[in-house]
């Protein structure tokens, strides 16, 4: 019963996250599989070796499989703004439709141009044009993914904008501001890379599957060989982009950094934790409650890992609601009661310019639409009643943070001792700890994926648009047994599809790339 009470925005929220999350299944596979196809290619056409070629076809039927599904899980996602987010899409459409116009007409004008020739045009075009169409694909693929992440990293992040009163709609006013947005390039860059490390976990996992099974050993040593490196240098690489990352929500989001360490109070030379168990009785940041079980730490680590200082104020939970600290900008922190005054005078404001304007009265509205400027940046504080709602759910941004850099750790451990093996030339066919232990690491990294963004997404709440539009105000005027309905609909509807991908996908590498068309 509870379930079926729950309110529109639950619903509304719950239909957007399992669309996203089903659609994360799909994008990180294309990502990084289509990079170790084009590499694989490449080397055909460089030695001239038919195994070469004999695997690349046989990853780029999966490339194929996966990517169809993709497409529609993500036009699905994108729907969902117009229907269930319309306040949003009315309040930001200038701004977030820019993006999205751009990844539709140009990058997936790419894929869709030269993902064609790429299948079929093996025995129709010359050997360096069909690979200049297979990294163009994959090119389209990525350029695809950079507009979505310029979109999704403005809303942590707004930026570029100016608030017009007259039509309650926030307008571009620099494109390159949203697009070069520090927070949307560390966005791209890190969720890419995780793709390329779920490509090359997943094309080891396979490969080692085979060598199990004592089959297609050239092909799975061919595959692991470019996996092992691919992977090694792309799990490295995301440590760094991890790092910005947290500097970047550290700047622009710190009561998302203080859930995610659950940090309830702050201070200078803050450790970072290494291992915790959270303290299950800990209910409210006004309590005394020790927030861990068990806590682990390295000393200064989050100072360091946040402003690059060993002694950097870091504030927590209580501090953020509180206020009263010094900010990265040398500004002092406004507390919740004081943001949520200035958010009321900036709606209200709006409200007055309004009925000014209805009435003729210039002078008023000028004076209005001053005050509306001034507090501006608070003006979502204004539908908050209390400072409870600006902390997201501690236990699931502080797991989801932690099992993802647990298992990134993991990720590098294995390349590592991949990478070493296949260059040293030993033979890991008999190593079969090793083998399943590639195999079931592929689950591991779309758990790690999906970790990410249930952090990104649940760690800004309760934010549409950070501090500017909360979920509340940016929600549709629909009933939530409708929303309900969909969601099910989509849940069964995405389910089978999921269902369909891993049944092709499975019978395909069963047949193996010998019967690979």
């Amino acid at each position: 019963m509870e379930l079926l009470n729950a309110s529109l925005i639950d619903w509304s929220r719950a239909q957007f996250a399992m669309t996203a999350m089903y659609h994360w299944l799909f994008v990180p596979l294309t990502l990084g599989l289509g990079i170790i196809m084009a590499i694989m290619e490449t080397m055909y056409v460089r030695t001239g070796d038919e195994q070469w070629k004999k695997t690349a076809k046989f990853w780029m039927n999966i490339f194929g499989i996966n990517f169809a599904i993709g497409i529609a899980t993500g036009l699905i996602l994108e729907f969902q703004f117009g229907t269930n987010w319309s306040n949003y899409s009315w309040f930001v459409g200038d701004i977030f439709g820019a993006p999205l116009a751009i990844e539709a007409t140009v990058a997936f004008f790419m894929e869709a141009t030269f993902i064609s020739l790429m299948f079929f045009g093996w025995k129709r075009v010359g050997k360096k044009m069909h690979l200049a169409s297979t990294w163009l694909t994959i090119a389209g693929a990525t350029i695809s993914a950079l507009w979505i992440l310029v979109a999704n990293a403005w809303m942590q992040h707004p930026v570029g904008m100016d608030f017009n009163p007259e039509t309650t709609r926030n307008e571009m006013m620099n494109f390159w501001s949203v697009a070069l947005s520090p927070v949307a390039i560390n966005k791209f860059f890190h969720t890419v890379l995780a793709g390329w490390v779920l490509g090359a976990v997943f094309v080891a996992g396979v490969a080692a599957w085979y060598m199990l099974k004592k089959r297609n050993t050239e092909f799975a040593k061919q595959s692991i060989k470019v996996a092992s490196v691919f992977g090694l240098v792309a799990s490295l690489l995301i440590l760094w982009t991890g790092h910005g990352s947290a500097q970047q929500v550290a700047d622009k989001q710190p009561m998302k950094l203080a859930v995610m360490e659950g940090l309830y109070n702050g201070g200078e030379g803050v450790g970072l934790v290494a291992f915790a168990i959270p303290n299950p009785a800990k209910e409210s940041y006004k309590d005394n409650t020790d927030p861990y079980l068990l806590n682990i730490s390295i000393p200064k680590g989050l100072s360091w890992l946040s402003f690059g200082n060993l002694d950097a104020y870091v504030p927590g939970i209580k501090d953020i609601i509180d206020g009263g600290y010094k900010e990265p900008n040398d500004s002092i922190a406004l507390s919740f009661a004081e943001k949520q005054s200035r958010g009321k005078i900036a709606i209200q404001a709006l409200a007055n310019y309004q009925k000014a304007k209805e009435d003729g009265n210039e002078t008023a509205a000028t004076e209005y639409k001053t005050t509306l400027k001034a507090n501006y940046a608070y003006f979502g504080y204004g539908y908050l009643s209390t400072p409870e709602q600006l902390i997201p759910n501690i236990p699931m941004v502080y797991w989801s943070f932690h099992i993802m850099v647990y298992l990134g750790g993991y990720f590098i451990l294995l390349f590592v001792v991949l990478a070493f093996l296949v260059y040293r030339k030993k033979d890991i066919s008999t190593k079969k700890w090793l083998l399943w232990a590639c195999v079931w690491t592929i689950p591991l990294t779309y758990i790690a994926g999906q970790a990410g963004w249930v952090l990104a997404e649940v760690g800004r709440q309760p934010w549409a648009i950070q501090d500017v539009l909360p979920l509340q105000a940016a929600i549709s005027a629909l009933s939530a047994q409708s929303v309900m309905i969909t969601f099910f609909l989509f849940l069964i509807l995405f389910t089978a599809l999921l269902i369909a991908e891993i049944r092709i996908m499975l019978n395909q590498i069963k047949k193996g790339p010998e019967e690979s068309k």
